[in-house]
């Protein structure tokens, strides 16, 4: 402890100021990171989500989607550039490197730091991305029916499709009336972002 003590009364202040925003941001970027691992690498396979589903070409809601994600993965990369700009700060300091080179230095390894974490995060959202259902997937699939499709109308089912259980807008095959909760199976594609159905 005694040689700690030494070591800390015998650096800058800027420097002391640097190893402090480094353990901060170390913290808060490890607790960002881990979050990041569970929350998009966690949970069951089969998931429950409500999008539109494409036809082939990418949807309003593909943009939505990628707006999101890029407001969240900002936080972290933010965190990263951060940590890195103070981790290499105060040890380039502690090597006795000129303050301006130090900062240069430290920017730079910052940045790059942003990028990869920004890169790592993107990969895995695009992993366990689900507003990308493609709607020609769910022919064959099972579901039941959600909102009630009165005769010759339409209402909506939950059906498992690519390992995702999803809502779709559907209509039942014969015109026929179908109530919530009746197992139904896909037929084909009744239309732009509509399923038909039918009773299993």
């Amino acid at each position: 402890m005694e040689s700690f003590n030494v070591w800390w009364q015998g650096l800058a202040s800027l420097n002391q100021w640097f190893f402090v925003a480094a353990f901060f941001f170390s913290v808060f970027f490890l607790w960002q990171l881990v979050m990041a691992i569970i929350g998009l690498g966690g949970g069951d396979a089969t998931l429950d989500t409500h999008v539109e589903p494409t036809t082939g070409h990418d949807s309003p809601t593909d943009a939505s989607e990628t707006i999101t994600a890029f407001k969240l993965l900002s936080v972290r990369s933010i965190l990263a550039f951060c940590t890195l700009f103070s981790w290499a700060g105060a040890l380039y300091m502690d090597n006795q490197v000129p303050v301006s080179r130090s900062l240069l230095y430290a920017f730079a390894w910052g940045i790059a730091a942003m990028l990869i974490v920004s890169w790592i995060l993107h990969m895995l959202r695009r992993m366990t991305e689900t507003g990308n259902v493609k709607i020609e997937a769910c022919v064959g699939a099972d579901g039941t029916v959600y909102l009630d499709i009165p005769a010759g109308g339409q209402g909506e089912v939950r059906v498992l499709c690519s390992g995702v259980m999803t809502h779709f807008k559907a209509r039942a095959a014969g015109g026929t009336a179908m109530k919530s909760g009746t197992p139904v199976r896909v037929t084909k594609i009744a239309g732009p972002n509509i399923i038909e159905v039918e009773t299993l």
